[in-house]
């Protein structure tokens, strides 16, 4: 009686603490979001976090957040702990959490100037931005909160907005290099979200580190969500690259041995990646890869959303692995 006394409480204080968040959603477009896929996600939630029992929450794959942020607006989660190895997209989301109004100062102006001109001219603030963009780079320190993060983040939410289909693609170098969108009216501010993104991510601990940097901080009873940079289906689908960072065969290999050495310590798993056997049924590289008398893999039905080809989009299946 007393252990469910102290799970309502904890819920009440949670609830309490992020108020206003029926709609928070991703404040960046990010190849891989899985926004389309959170009802199937959902759908297949350990039972432990929709009872109230899950306290502690990770994503050591960040992204665009959508799984995040759903968990964040439906259940009594008291932590969360975010982890990229995108430095860009680690800076962004400290900006969201900690320093907003800024941010949405920087925003209004940049979407002020970019709505009132005309084609030729938004093209010229594109590149102009995405030239600064490549050359501040260099005189970010990304490991510790300083002033300048916070046009930095604009900087990132602006080009993210108004580039090509939305993508976060960089070069060896370390280059942002998405040609301009086409969008009429594209959102680059959008002020209640960012708002609202910022109170859910008042409970979370964000930090560059791929998903190894997890091992000491999860424990019996936590939940981690994966959603890694997708297995191509084929030799010209692999997307580069949202890092400098590529996440090879082996890198997928080194995932699945960490998934292991977690459900060792009792920690509750769930990851999503492409489905090899769209394209070969032959091939088995995860069912190998997650072959555990205690892991399920699912194949889901989902949208292909990232082919600059539009005519290529389409129904596909996705995996889902639990160890629950």
């Amino acid at each position: 009686m007393t252990a469910r006394v102290q799970g309502r409480t904890a819920f009440v204080a949670h609830a309490r603490a992020l108020p206003g968040l029926p709609s928070v959603r991703p404040f960046l477009k990010w190849a891989g979001g899985k926004s389309q896929l959170l009802e199937v996600i959902d759908r297949h939630f350990p039972p432990a976090l929709k009872e109230g029992r899950v306290k502690n929450y990770f994503e050591p794959f960040l992204g665009g957040g959508s799984v995040f942020f759903h968990v964040a607006r439906h259940y009594p989660i008291r932590s969360a702990r975010l982890f990229d190895v995108n430095e860009e997209l680690v800076l962004t989301y400290r900006v969201v959490q900690e320093r907003v109004d800024e941010l949405v100062e920087y925003l209004f102006d940049y979407s002020a100037k970019y709505l009132r001109c005309g084609p030729e001219r938004r093209e010229k603030m594109y590149r102009d931005m995405r030239s600064r963009f490549n050359q501040d780079r260099f005189n970010v320190n990304y490991a510790r909160l300083a002033d300048n993060w916070v046009p930095r983040a604009a900087q990132v939410i602006f080009l993210n907005k108004t580039c090509f289909n939305g993508l976060f693609r960089v070069n060896r170098s370390g280059e942002f290099n998405v040609p301009i969108g086409r969008y009429v009216k594209p959102a680059i501010l959008d002020e209640l979200n960012l708002r609202q993104a910022s109170k859910a991510l008042s409970i979370a601990e964000i930090r560059r580190g791929d998903f190894a940097s997890i091992r000491s901080r999860a424990k019996s009873g936590d939940f981690v969500y994966y959603d890694p940079p997708y297995r191509p289906l084929s030799a010209t689908s692999n997307f580069k690259s949202y890092s400098k960072i590529d996440f090879n065969d082996g890198e997928q290999g080194r995932l699945a041995g960490f998934f292991r050495e977690l459900h060792a310590k009792g920690v509750m798993q769930m990851l999503s990646n492409s489905d090899p056997k769209n394209s070969d049924p032959k091939d088995d590289f995860f069912d190998r890869s997650y072959a555990h008398d205690e892991f399920t893999l699912r194949r889901v039905p989902a949208t292909r959303m990232i082919n600059s080809n539009a005519a290529k989009r389409g129904r596909i299946n996705e995996l889902l692995i639990t160890n629950y």
